[in-house]
C-alpha cells in the first residue's frame, strides 16, 4: 500500500493569528502568500509552506491539551487510501472526514502524538 503525497506543510494553531502573523511577516520579511484575516494565513517559502491559522470552536479544547501547536499537513490524492494506509500501520484516524472550504480532510496521530492534518484537495 501506498502513500503519495504531493506536499507536505507545517501549520500552527493559535487563538491570537494576527500576532503570529505579524511575528512571521517581519521574521520572513514577506506578507502571507494567502490571507484570510482572523482564520488563515500561509507563506511560501523556498521548500517549506507555514499555515497559521485559528482551530475552530470545537477543535480549540485538542490545542489546548498538546504540548504543542504545530500539525504536519499531508496534502494526498486519494484520502481514503491515505486513511487505509494509516490504519494499516496502526494509527487509524480517530474521527470522521471533515468537509472544508479547500477539500476533505481528516485528522491522525503519529506515535508520538503529534497531529497530522491529512487533506485532499478540491479538484
Amino acid at each position: 500500500m501506498s502513500f503519495d503525497y504531493s506536499s507536505i506543510f507545517i501549520t500552527i494553531g493559535t487563538n491570537d493569528i494576527q500576532y503570529l502573523v505579524d511575528f512571521y511577516s517581519q521574521l520572513l520579511q514577506q506578507k502571507p502568500n494567502i490571507y484570510r484575516p482572523l482564520v488563515y494565513a500561509e507563506f511560501k517559502l523556498k521548500n517549506l509552506r507555514i499555515g497559521i491559522f485559528k482551530p475552530k470552536p470545537e477543535h480549540q479544547a485538542e490545542f489546548h491539551n498538546l504540548g504543542s501547536s504545530i500539525s504536519i499537513c499531508l496534502e494526498v490524492e486519494d484520502l481514503d487510501q491515505a486513511i487505509a494506509t494509516l490504519t494499516e500501520m496502526g494509527y487509524p484516524p480517530p474521527g470522521k472526514i471533515i468537509e472544508a472550504s479547500h477539500g476533505k480532510e481528516i485528522y491522525a496521530y503519529d506515535p508520538t502524538g503529534n497531529r497530522l492534518i491529512v487533506h485532499q484537495s478540491v479538484s
